[in-house]
């Protein structure tokens, strides 16, 4: 059996030709300049920064809702399953599930701490750097 160098799914075309560059010279010497000294880039909406921004408020959203969400779900199920613990005494003769549940108000707030924490080191940055990057895109635009 002898090895057949051409593949057996389907030739596909080529991909299509560039658009045709202007035919006035003059014109496009211009286009050339401002290609020159303008990078080309994807459309924003096809840039790596709107996937980093999403994935960057994803893990925001996510580690903020598990510190609130999963406390309270720890404390539901030790309400639930361990109610020897929770009636319980602790420090000062009050009940083990009375300051778990008083302890719910600053665990939510350091959840909203760490949310505002992630959103200005993070989130914020990369979102001003992008509707930057878009206002400049459309200053570009309008001036064509």
């Amino acid at each position: 059996m002898s090895y057949d160098p051409s593949p057996s799914y389907p030739h596909r075309p080529p991909p299509p030709p560039p658009p045709y560059a202007p035919r006035h010279h003059a014109h496009h010497a211009q286009h050339a300049h401002q290609a020159h000294h303008a990078p080309r880039r994807d459309p924003l909406g096809h840039h790596s920064d709107l996937r980093i921004l999403r994935s960057a408020y994803r893990r925001q959203r996510r580690s903020a809702t598990l510190a609130a969400l999963g406390y309270f779900t720890l404390f539901l199920l030790l309400s639930a399953y361990a109610p020897g613990l929770m009636t319980g005494t602790a420090a000062g003769g009050l009940p083990t599930g009375l300051l778990l549940a008083l302890a719910q108000l600053p665990v939510t707030w350091l959840a909203i701490a760490l949310y505002e924490h992630t959103a200005r080191r993070r989130v914020d940055p990369l979102a001003d750097r992008i509707r930057k990057e878009a206002e400049l895109d459309a200053r570009r635009g309008a001036g064509r």
